[in-house]
């Protein structure tokens, strides 16, 4: 039975003002995928790069890793068949009541970007398997969990579907999205492209939740 894989992470911070280090947008990004051989291949990529002599972290973390592996990790996804999905959020412009409490704002972004950048791809298959990157409190986790099951009942009908919520480290295919997620943030956050360019071809929704809002509220 045809099954599809979504892997989700986020770029940017759940905080709400204009503080330095503060993030201007908050992103959702998804992959999808057929099959996840991709996870193999990072996999090996490590173990060359340790045995290259590079100085790694606990796993491949776009943000934090040297450009020379960020150049290697991209090169070896980029040889694999998915599709990316974005919803930007300019964080000033969500109002008070969407941002009163972090699973609240998670629920309103999961929800949007499920029902017009994921869904539709899901719908064409049959079964589909939603893993999202773990954060935040033991409390947070439960209800960032219920969240997706319930983004999911909405959005994806009668799709015979099953979640997973698990840190990045544990899945490899998390990574993925994680370095998709981190390309598409630089190019919102300082209009650098040089990583988008890189999946351009891959980007398959990208929409900018608030663009036309006139209102920031703070």
């Amino acid at each position: 039975m045809p099954r599809t894989f979504v892997f989700a992470d986020e770029a940017g911070c759940f905080t709400f003002n204009r503080n330095q280090n503060v993030s201007k947008y908050f992103i959702l990004c998804t992959i999808t995928l057929k099959d996840c051989s991709i996870a193999n291949q990072l996999l090996e990529l490590r173990r060359t790069l340790a045995w290259e002599g590079h100085e790694l972290g606990d796993y491949f973390h776009a943000s934090t890793d040297a450009q020379l592996v960020r150049d290697r990790v991209y090169q070896t996804i980029l040889a694999h068949s998915f599709t990316v999905q974005a919803t930007i959020m300019e964080k000033s412009k969500a109002q008070p009541q969407v941002v009163e409490s972090k699973p609240r704002f998670y629920q309103y972004a999961y929800f949007y970007h499920f029902k017009y950048g994921v869904s539709p791809i899901i719908r064409a298959n049959t079964e589909a398997l939603v893993t999202t990157a773990s954060l935040g409190t033991k409390k947070e986790k439960k209800a960032f969990k219920d969240c997706i099951a319930d983004v999911m009942r909405q959005t994806c009908g009668r799709v015979n579907y099953r979640t997973d919520f698990m840190p990045s480290q544990a899945e490899p295919c998390l990574q993925v999205v994680d370095y998709c997620a981190w390309a598409i943030q630089r190019r919102w956050e300082r209009n650098d492209e040089r990583s988008y360019q890189l999946i351009r071809d891959r980007v398959s929704y990208e929409f900018d939740t608030w663009e036309r809002g006139r209102t920031h509220y703070y």
